[in-house]
């Protein structure tokens, strides 16, 4: 039986990360990026997935928390015989000076775990078992001088310790018996040769948690928000600051792959890969919580990846290079059975053209956070970009895609996609007026041919017998996508048809606070979790019109549905409240925050207004 999805908290260093169970076992890391392949995969196989776990002698509870305002985890073990605190990090040193572009600290390749007794006496063991290349790689452990070593091939991971490891068959197992105050600890380095290039002993352990809680600590001091739900925005912020690969600037949709979306079903993707739908919220969320350079770091990942826009946008990248084939892992049981285990992402060659809406609205939010007097390299040809981008959108309006959710059904005239155009040129020529070098008649023509779009779809995606916009032309389906661009603007959330499909939405997709994307046949096997992002697009809908003391209800009492550490999945199951599908979900942390941020400016512009007070006004208006 496999742990909860909610089971896990997250650490890392900005290069990959570290997904660590309540019970202290790490259950699945990749080395040395988020994409390459898994060397302890406990979380997708019991028997076959490597993990390295730590047993107490008759423990009898747990507790944990992160280190406030870092990704540092500390977990507390009771026993019967005393209590110990387990310090769980990878460590980041950060250049000095920081550079204007780029890494803002460089990870180690290394996992440190101090385990210090604070009261009686506990004992136990360490155990550590990798299984390189998702478990297709014997693996083979070698005593080096003070410590092990295990090699496959290639991939090599050193075990480094208090005390010398021993070699249990085909894992690693370092005991422990500690009195109060004293401390044991273990280091995991990856693709080290020499046993000299490890940590030796507790003062080089130790200086690196001291250092890596200084760098986490001043991130999370240059956050300008200091509202209300400041500990709920702060995680989620940490949380995508640790999904960011930063030699790139990229940042993925989440920690892991295969975690399954429906149970049973086959709805069980990759998704270590930058997806471009994320651009707009992510830059957002960034740059409304002081973080201009994560932002610019991003759009850094984007310009170099598409040729500074120069090429076909596609819809998801690789964070360093090509995106793999697709590929199951058919020797993996997966989670809880569910198979199967997939690698990659088929939907990489699929179309989405609302993606240009996504990358102008980032721009656009980005170049208004600095004045339009953005990093040279930002700058770099403006006027040239928003030809590329808006003559792609143009190109693409009247064309049918497979939409924000990856439909693998066929194309479709989208609503979503046909909104987020209009956004894409609407954004354009926002930006045009700012800047030098773009002539007055084609910002004209791009405002024309947004209003050809906005009526369009304004028309064509109304259902009479629905009373709502649904999700393709044509179509009866409701579509939570909907609520999404009305956040962009491209529905007006004050109008009577956006209120009644909002009604809609919630009638025939939610779950309480809870919201389906969508309920309809997508050619998948099984029914899938409500998704976390679009009960938060909820909250900011009710937000922006108005109706703030259903929305801040709303908003608090979601974000009481992460787990204890305060992180979403992508999925919830509204039957359980457990957690499903890929986690950390990115998306999910851009959406809390976003929402956050919209919540307490409509509060700051109508007070907290209830249902009653909020129609009375509607009337007014």
């Amino acid at each position: 039986m496999s742990k909860p999805i909610s089971d896990y908290a997250l650490i890392g260093d900005t290069h990959s990360c570290a997904l660590i169970a309540r019970d202290g076992s790490i259950d699945w890391l990749c080395w040395p990026r988020h994409d390459s392949p898994a060397l302890f995969l406990k979380l997708l196989d019991e028997e076959k997935g490597g993990a390295c776990s730590v047993d107490f002698d008759a423990l009898t509870g747990t507790a944990r928390r992160y280190v406030p305002d870092t990704n540092i985890l500390e977990t507390i073990f009771t026993t019967g015989s005393g209590r110990a605190r387990l310090v769980d990090l990878m460590p980041v040193n950060p250049p000095s000076p920081e550079p204007d572009e780029g890494p803002d600290g460089e990870g180690e390749s290394r996992l440190i775990r101090m385990l210090t007794c604070e009261s009686g006496r506990v004992s136990g063991v360490f155990r550590v078992r990798p299984t390189f290349d998702y478990a297709r790689r014997a693996c083979t452990p070698l005593v080096e001088g003070a410590s092990v070593l295990f090699e496959a091939g290639d991939w090599r991971v050193r075990v480094n310790a208090h005390a010398r490891p021993n070699i249990v068959e085909d894992a690693a197992e370092i005991r422990f018996s500690l009195d109060e105050g004293q401390t044991a600890y273990v280091v995991l380095t990856h693709g080290e040769e020499q046993e000299d290039a490890c940590i030796e002993n507790f003062a080089g352990a130790q200086r690196r948690l001291e250092a890596t809680a200084d760098y986490w600590r001043r991130w999370s001091d240059r956050c300008t928000y200091r509202g209300a739900y400041r500990d709920a925005v702060m995680r989620s912020a940490l949380c995508l600051k640790l999904l960011t690969y930063s030699p790139s600037g990229g940042i993925v949709a989440a920690a892991t792959a295969g975690l399954p979306e429906a149970v049973p079903g086959n709805r069980n993707y990759d998704y270590r890969f930058t997806w471009m739908r994320d651009a707009s919220f992510t830059v957002t969320a960034f740059v409304m919580l002081g973080y201009v350079r994560e932002a610019s770091e991003f759009l850094r990942f984007l310009r170099e990846r598409d040729g500074t826009y120069g090429r076909e946008t596609k819809l998801m990248y690789g964070i360093a290079d090509g995106m793999p084939p697709e590929e199951e892992l058919t020797h993996l049981a997966g989670w809880n059975g569910v198979r199967p285990v997939v690698i990659g992402n088929l939907a990489e060659g699929q179309d989405q053209h609302d993606i240009y809406g996504e990358l102008l609205r980032a721009l656009c939010i980005f170049l208004e956070a600095v004045d339009y007097d953005p990093p040279e390299k930002v700058n770099d040809r403006l006027p040239e970009v928003l030809d590329n981008l808006t003559a792609r959108a143009i190109r693409h309006r009247h064309d049918a895609d497979h939409g924000i959710w990856e439909l693998r059904t066929g194309p479709r005239q989208q609503v979503h996609t046909k909104a987020m155009i209009w956004v894409a040129l609407t954004d354009a020529a926002r930006i045009a007026r700012n800047i030098a070098g773009v002539p007055a008649e084609k910002i004209a023509e791009w405002e024309r041919i947004a209003a050809e779009v906005r009526a369009d779809y304004l028309d064509k995606g109304w259902c009479p017998e629905k009373q709502a916009y649904v999700g393709a032309y044509g179509a009866h389906h409701l579509d939570a996508a909907v609520l999404r661009v009305a956040l962009f603007a491209a529905l007006d959330p004050r109008d009577p048809r956006t209120r009644s499909t909002l009604a809609a939405i919630e009638r025939e997709l939610g779950a309480g606070d809870l919201v389906y994307r969508y309920r309809m046949e997508d050619g998948l096997i099984g029914d899938e979790g409500t998704f976390t992002a679009c009960a938060f697009w909820r909250v900011g809908c009710l937000a922006l019109d108005g109706r703030t003391g259903e929305a801040k209800a709303a908003f608090e009492r979601l974000i009481t549905r992460g787990n204890d550490v305060g992180l979403f999945a992508e999925e919830i199951d509204p039957t359980t409240g457990e957690q499903r599908g890929n986690t950390p979900q990115g998306f999910s942390h851009m959406a809390l925050i976003n929402a956050a941020l919209r919540l307490e400016s409509s509060i700051e512009r109508y007070g907290v207004a209830d249902t009653a007070d909020a129609a009375e006004r509607r009337a007014a208006e």
